[in-house]
């Protein structure tokens, strides 16, 4: 599979998935995405499914304690002024939790369906406009930024006494200052970065240099993949 049948991939299940009613929508996604990890990921799918239920899982306690335990009607049933019921509410919470699962999922399997490749790689390889090549590479730079940047912050507080290093009262009291504390650690790397260090290193076209090269084509197996999501998102709507 090439990286821009991958990405075609994900926006098609995105799109299924916003659009997606009842469950035999759902149940065709989430097939779909499952077929995708098994042949695509295999090992690395039950990490997949994991992450994704963990993405979920605090989203779905709100809603449910918000919907079904204080509100107790779905929100149609509030526009048309109808008395509705717990039901409902559940229904409509397991709909917008469904929802986000599938796209967590699927970003998660592309994700590990291309762990061995360089985020360059990816990049040079996708069929896109070079300034938004170079805008990507520039953005995924960061990722490493931002956790060294936390786990920076989380020990000097944790050695400071100011959170502690399990589970506390004290973190919730004194989480803002680790918040903080990483804001203005990434600020300051950024600004470090885009004032002195890139220009130094002519970042920018070294970049163009890199990213040189003929986008992939798409291959046999993305147009499968492809062809299987339409068709998952088609069929429950024909049905």
């Amino acid at each position: 599979m090439t990286p821009n049948g991958a990405i075609i991939f994900v926006l098609l299940v995105v799109a299924g998935a916003m659009i997606a009613r009842g469950s035999a929508a759902f149940s065709s996604l989430l097939t779909l995405c499952i077929a995708f990890g098994m042949i695509e990921t295999r090992h690395r799918m039950t990490r997949a499914l994991t992450w994704s239920a963990a993405v979920v899982a605090p989203l779905a306690l709100f809603l449910s304690i918000v919907w079904i335990g204080v509100v107790g009607r779905s929100p149609a049933e509030i526009a048309a002024g109808a008395s509705g019921t717990r039901t409902a509410a559940f229904l409509h919470v397991a709909a917008v939790c469904t929802r986000l699962f599938l796209i967590a999922l699927a970003i998660q399997l592309v994700v590990h369906r291309f762990a061995q490749v360089t985020p360059l790689a990816f990049t040079r390889a996708l069929r896109a406009p070079p300034a938004l090549k170079k805008l990507l590479v520039l953005t995924l730079s960061w990722i490493d930024t931002i956790l060294h940047a936390v786990d920076r912050s989380r020990t000097a507080l944790i050695t400071a006494g100011v959170i502690a290093p399990r589970l506390s009262l004290k973190n919730a009291g004194n989480g803002w200052i680790l918040v903080q504390t990483v804001w203005l650690s990434v600020i300051t790397i950024a600004i470090g970065r885009l004032r002195d260090k890139w220009p130094a290193e002519n970042t920018l076209a070294r970049l163009d240099e890199a990213l040189e090269a003929p986008p992939q084509g798409l291959a046999r197996r993305d147009a499968a993949w492809i062809a299987a999501a339409v068709a998952a998102i088609a069929m429950p709507q024909v049905i």
